[in-house]
């Protein structure tokens, strides 16, 4: 047995089941072992490393399990690291295995040599180890992937091409050796007895108390129902966490921040407690005035309390075990005007969005695409959402229920990984529809050469059901509209236009489907077409640039360089003024409906 079959059975043993990655010859040991082993673990071929990497945050973000990638030395390490960032930021468990020259080249400038140690530093800083000698194994292996499931980090092991080629020998019973063994048993802290009933005598204080959950209050769905239902209270949700609770419970406010709505910014700002758990949600502008709310934080990472927002008491817990220890010290409160508030302004802006969405466009208005996909969701979908304007329309429009699952790149916020992410769940749940929502910039950008992995695999995926809805509107929106909102700058074309692309036409020559829609009236249609397909599909819906993406507040500065921007002679400029106007009255006024041709639904 070579170092390199060894790694794959110990891969094996850690039920690793699919690797994904590209081949190079600094991990040319590792392919053979591959074929050696029969492809166990499988080897999912990406079309690019930074795609490998995407792929195992998907398939870590929805399956719980580590994901693994694998990369050859030099270039292929780099290509990994933006995914790799997007896993540590978002805190999810990824391990790299990476190539590197052989030993005897290092430090001599030798081709695809790359200080990967100190590369990888930073991205890795939790566990980074370079294999020099067979001996190391099993333990680097083992380290690695504790690291990363108790630390929801990111870890790395760095293989040279030619111990990769050694005879395995483990560790023996002698100095300086250093055996290992598997398996990390399921662990959940819990705060100290007494901080929690300092918790509660604060939360008890209150009157009108305020929670906000993230992805770390997932497993905790059914306490935090529990807990606002005892305190009377409303419950904002970080985009990671959209999916940590039903969006059709009524006292759910939903997305919060400049993605957010406007019944969790008005949530936070007249809040007198606030509750945060399981979140690192950063925009301290969208919580409550720092002198204005006293607040408790629950997060089971000792190094992520207290950031934020002057919390009075930090619990370091799991979520759910530690609210069922602090639920039988609350006192409950009254459903009373603070409770009913917080559900009439949910229910006001369910309408608002539903108008938003009617608005006519030229050609199509991309909050009618989104919110005419929310009632057709499968009860048990994958969504992910692309950075940009898509996020705007997956934070505000779709309302997740059930067992619904949904992501995004919440901290890096890096564009592209809407496509490898579903193809990542698609390798964790293939018996599950997966729905990626991306605009053309992501998809020109990574989408489009991930279709092709789409196309390899799909016919081993229990279910075909993968769409992929591209919001085609020829330019790079979200920095359009943050130039015009922050900056008071017109669109600068040469950046922000965007070529047309035929996004269906070229699903259908690798084999896939998909089709183009230019019209209101074909959208819906478009959509049941797609989820009705028996393999993956691709919808190029031609949206308008022109829907702003109003921020929750709409701030008197932002309308203000908005115009500014149109001033100087913004090339979209009477769109702007159209669709930005027409979308804001649907705030202010109950509107009024007609019929079009089409048979939808549209706002005067």
């Amino acid at each position: 047995m070579k170092v390199s079959d060894y790694v794959l059975q110990r891969l094996r043993e850690w039920e690793v089941e699919h690797v994904f990655a590209y081949a190079g010859d600094g991990i040319n040991g590792l392919l053979a072992a591959w074929g050696r082993a029969d492809n166990k673990p499988q080897f999912i071929q990406a079309r690019h490393e930074e795609m490998a990497a995407f792929e195992a945050v998907g398939y870590a973000k929805f399956s719980g399990k580590v994901g693994v990638c694998a990369a050859t030395s030099g270039p292929g390490a780099i290509h990994l690291l933006n995914g790799l960032y997007d896993a540590k930021l978002d805190h999810v468990p990824v391990v790299a295995i990476v190539g590197q020259t052989n030993r005897s080249a290092m430090g001599g400038s030798y081709q695809q040599e790359v200080d990967l140690l100190s590369l990888y530093k930073d991205v890795a800083g939790d566990y980074c180890e370079m294999v020099t000698v067979p001996e190391q194994l099993p333990n680097v292996i083992d380290r690695a992937m504790r690291t990363a499931y108790a630390k929801r980090t990111v870890t790395a092991v760095i293989i040279p091409a030619d111990v990769q080629e050694l005879d395995y020998t483990p560790p023996t019973h002698a100095f300086k050796m250093v055996p290992s063994s598997l398996g990390m048993a399921a662990y959940l802290p819990i705060p100290a007895e007494s901080e929690i009933t300092r918790a509660a005598e604060l939360i008890n204080a209150g009157e009108k108390v305020a929670i906000l959950i993230g992805q770390g209050a997932r497993g905790a769905r059914a306490e935090v129902e529990q807990l606002a239902e005892v305190l009377g209270a409303g419950v904002a949700k970080a985009l990671l966490g959209k999916d940590a609770l039903p969006d059709d419970l009524p006292y759910v406010t939903g997305s919060i921040g400049l993605l957010g709505t406007r019944p969790s910014y008005e949530l936070m700002q007249d809040c007198d407690t606030l509750l945060v758990i399981g979140s690192s949600f950063p925009y301290t502008q969208f919580m409550p005035d720092l002198d204005q709310a006293r607040a408790v934080q629950i997060d089971i990472d000792p190094h992520m309390v207290g950031l934020r927002y002057p919390f009075e008491v930090n619990l370091v817990g799991d979520a759910g075990e530690t609210l069922r220890r602090l639920l039988p010290q609350l006192k409950r409160k009254q459903h009373g005007k603070w409770r009913k508030k917080v559900e009439k302004d949910t229910a006001r802006w369910w309408e608002v969005m539903e108008r938003r969405a009617a608005v006519e466009a030229e050609p199509i208005n991309p909050e009618y695409v989104v919110h005419t996909l929310d009632a057709l969701l499968p009860d048990n979908v994958i969504l992910a959402a692309d950075s940009g304007s898509s996020a705007n329309w997956y934070a505000r429009h779709l309302r997740l229920r059930g067992g619904m699952r949904g992501s995004l790149s919440g901290t890096l916020a890096t564009m592209g990984p809407g496509v490898p992410y579903v193809i990542g769940a698609k390798f964790a749940h293939p018996d599950r529809p997966c729905i990626a929502l991306v605009g053309d910039g992501a998809m020109q950008m990574n989408g489009l050469a991930e279709l092709i992995t789409a196309a390899k695999y799909w016919q081993e995926w229990a279910n075909p059901q993968l769409i992929v809805a591209v919001l085609n509107n020829q330019d790079l929106n979200q920095v359009t509209w943050e130039m015009r909102a922050m900056s008071g700058a017109p669109q600068f074309l040469p950046s922000q236009s965007l070529p047309d692309v035929p996004y269906a036409d070229f699903a259908r020559s690798i084999g896939l489907d998909g089709v183009r829609v230019e019209k209101p009236g074909e959208v819906e249609a478009a959509w049941r077409q797609a989820l009705a397909c028996d393999r993956p599909f691709v919808i190029d819906f031609r949206t308008d640039p022109a829907v702003p993406p109003i921020p929750p507040h709409a701030s008197l500065d932002q309308i203000e360089a908005a115009a500014a921007a149109i001033v100087k002679g913004d090339s979209d400029r009477t769109g702007m003024i159209r669709q930005g106007l027409k979308a804001k009255v649907q705030e202010m006024l109950p509107g009024h409906k007609h019929r079009d041709g089409s048979g939808s639904e549209h706002a005067k």
